[in-house]
């Protein structure tokens, strides 16, 4: 039986995706990142090992330890890491000195080049949660209005020219104006913010970067986005049909109905 490395940062993914690999034959091998995973993973991990933010070496030293070949990166790590005091071996040491900036893409496509020259090949991290990518239409009961259709064909716009060149890809806009720009603070804080300026009535839009890469990340919607869009009174949530995941599915278009939240993917 073939053997997967999972990467695990925070949120269900990584269970969700060690489930499905199990499902699917493999034996699967946890590399839990401190302080962001969620212990649970142990439950559904044929090996786990925890490293720090940072711990390169000793991430690949487990991988390479179990004779894993292919690994996913699948949940968060919060990018404020960065800032924090973090503590990393020499190997993730070296590579951050090595990097000609501080993005999440070019850190993330330095550690696939590291995991490949230790002979680990760094899969897409949808390859064990194609189940939850969200289907193209509108996915509540209310369609979004012709108002908020502006908006969300606006925000699309605007979000796509922040994804290419890697700053963000949420959005917050209202009535044709960007109240908020995701950036290292993540999708919540971003939308908690532009809610403020925007009082009520906001529209949040959320896409993939042009040449995206599923290896390192891919845009994800659950009960937590509706919440905090229940929060500040937004009305309309835009997502990219087949490229954005949907967790929790039921629950997550339930509470929207409930807020009269209209949620569309195209």
């Amino acid at each position: 039986m073939s053997r997967i490395g999972i990467i695990a940062g925070s949120g269900p993914l990584p269970l969700l995706a060690a489930r499905e690999a199990k499902a699917a034959g493999r034996m699967v091998t946890v590399v839990a990142i401190r302080e962001e995973a969620d212990p649970a993973v142990e439950a559904v991990a044929d090996r786990l090992h925890w490293v720090g933010v940072g711990q390169l070496g000793a991430l690949i030293r487990a991988l390479k330890r179990d004779g894993v070949s292919e690994a996913i990166m699948v949940g968060k790590v919060r990018m404020s890491h960065l800032f924090s005091q973090v503590r990393p071996d020499v190997r993730g040491a070296l590579l951050y000195l090595r990097l000609k900036d501080r993005r999440g893409d070019s850190i993330m496509e330095a550690v696939a080049q590291e995991l490949e020259r230790a002979g680990i090949t760094l899969l897409e991290c949808t390859r064990f949660l194609a189940g939850v990518l969200v289907e193209k239409g509108v996915l509540t009961r209310r369609a979004p209005t012709e108002r908020e259709w502006e908006d969300i064909r606006f925000g699309r716009e605007v979000a796509s020219t922040l994804a290419h060149v890697k700053v963000g890809q949420t959005v917050v806009v209202k009535h044709g104006a960007v109240l908020a720009v995701e950036a290292v603070e993540g999708t919540d804080a971003a939308v908690r913010r532009g809610g403020e300026l925007g009082r009520e009535g906001v529209v949040v839009v959320k896409v993939c970067r042009p040449q995206h890469d599923f290896r390192f990340d891919v845009p994800v919607i659950g009960p937590m986005t509706i919440a905090v869009l229940r929060e500040v009174r937004g009305t309309a949530l835009a997502v990219e049909a087949n490229r954005t995941l949907l967790l929790d599915r039921e629950q997550t278009l339930g509470l929207a109905d409930e807020a009269g939240i209209a949620v569309v993917a195209d």
